[in-house]
């Protein structure tokens, strides 16, 4: 299990005596990469130097808005040059505005601000947000700030429902800290289950805000491990999820620099997935590869379709997962004969095997395929999406024009004729007639129904 911590002040005189330990101990928890806020100019060089020190840790430089009073006159061009100046700054923070303590004049805050995230724009670094108790003009500071909108994450998230999903729609991250894990802290956990898993980040806004089973001690990166089972049970994942999933987001906005090599076989939940091929027959308008190659935290573009043995292999020990399931960035039944082969192989081991399908295999083979897929796949899960012909030919853009709809219908028909349990799945996107459609489809073919919601993917 991979984590990290992407907001940890390490600078802080808390860890003077003992940082190497702290860092030791980060590392046997399984934190891979660290980032350090600077919250003014010494403190942006100390975590600039702590960085250079270590290959998994990174700095962010900026000022904090208790600061701004005491900005002299070249801070903004000495941040700009720390920025400029070394490879291991990934981001602009901590900045931002606090209106809850007033350290710092209103205005003052504000100019600072609005300098930072300009400062984010050209050089083209994301963002580390701190906001409390000034979410109007935080909000108006990073849409007024000319062309395009900033990254970033809004650590420490504080705010309400509205302010979180203004924060959502500005595709900006969000990251809590351990005090997601008091009791007192439900109305946090309520807002969180508002936050897709693809937009959050892990912090420990370390040497403050330490977890229900430290609290009251220092905090430090190694206890961000104490907000996975927080996140498992919202989420529904296990905890490997979620570090997985959080780790590729801070390496996906940061940069930090971890390799994620494309998947065959990916875990997610306690099902196994086989991504065996990229090619689709249909061109979506909601394709979730036109807006990532990653599906909770897994890169599923791949460079060429494996051979069933590789997909064998990659799959490894299949004893722990309740099912295997055909599901990746393409339609498996253009890879007919190699479904068949590794359910085969599954089967003989003793597992549930799934189809993801758009149900078009038979027209794709140019044969009925059904009753070559009994006795090897237990289920298939069809991607309907749409009542009828016409509908399906707008939204699903078949190569097979409207004659795929019917052609579909007719495959979720025989494959119940050979006893394999059918599943119907439509996108919310179709609106409330369009899923009660699709609903009666299924009640009238005896299939089950599961209602999907856009860009939620695994």
């Amino acid at each position: 299990m991979q984590l990290t911590d992407t907001h940890c002040h390490l600078d802080f005189p808390d860890y003077d005596d003992d940082l190497a330990r702290v860092m030791e101990r980060a590392e046997s928890a399984g934190v891979i990469r660290m980032i350090v806020p600077g919250i003014n100019i010494a403190s942006s060089e100390k975590a600039i130097v702590i960085a250079s020190k270590n290959p998994y840790v990174f700095a962010a430089c900026g000022i904090h808005p208790h600061e701004a009073d005491k900005c002299g006159p070249d801070a903004g061009s000495r941040l700009r040059e720390l920025c400029v100046g070394n490879d291991k700054v990934v981001a602009v923070g901590e900045v931002g505005l606090d209106y809850y303590r007033k350290y710092s004049k209103v205005e003052n805050q504000k100019e600072l601000f609005r300098q930072c995230v300009s400062l984010s724009k050209e050089l083209d670094l994301p963002l580390i947000l701190h906001n409390r108790d000034a979410s109007e003009d935080f909000l108006e500071a990073i849409k007024g700030s000319g062309p395009g909108v900033p990254r970033g994450v809004v650590h420490c998230f504080s705010g309400d429902e509205r302010l979180l999903e203004e924060v959502l729609a500005l595709d900006l991250y969000v990251s809590f800290t351990g005090t997601l894990t008091f009791e007192k802290a439900k109305a946090s956990r309520e807002l969180l289950k508002l936050v897709p898993p693809e937009r959050l980040l892990l912090e420990t806004d370390s040497p403050y805000l330490s977890p229900e089973p430290l609290r009251g001690k220092r905090n430090e990166p190694a206890n961000v491990r104490y907000l996975l089972d927080v996140y498992s049970g919202i989420y529904g994942l296990r905890p490997e999820d979620i570090a997985r999933i959080t780790t590729h987001n801070a390496n996906h906005l940061f940069k930090l620099g971890l390799k994620e090599e494309s998947k065959v076989a990916y875990p997610i939940r306690d099902s196994l997935y086989l991504n065996i091929t990229n090619r689709c027959t249909n061109r979506c308008t909601f394709c979730t590869r036109d807006i990532s190659n990653y599906v909770k935290g897994h890169d599923l573009k791949l460079e060429r379709e494996p051979v069933t043995d590789e997909i064998i292999a990659d799959m490894g020990d299949i004893s722990p997962y309740k099912e295997i399931v055909f599901c990746g960035f393409g339609e498996p039944t253009l890879r007919i004969d190699t479904v068949k082969r590794v359910s085969a192989y599954i089967k003989e081991k003793g597992k549930k095997v799934r189809l993801v399908t758009n149900g078009e295999g038979d027209l794709i083979s140019a044969r009925p395929i059904a009753a070559e897929l009994k006795g090897l796949v237990d289920v298939v899960s069809v991607s309907l999406n749409a009542p009828d012909a016409k509908a399906y030919d707008r939204m699903c853009r078949s190569v097979f024009g409207e004659q795929a709809f019917g052609a579909i219908r007719s495959f979720m028909k025989k494959c119940r004729e050979q006893g394999i349990v059918v599943e119907i799945t439509c996108l919310d996107l179709i609106g409330e007639e369009g899923v009660s459609q699709c609903r009666r489809a299924a009640e009238e073919l005896g299939a089950n129904f599961r209602l999907r919601h856009l860009n939620v993917v695994g």
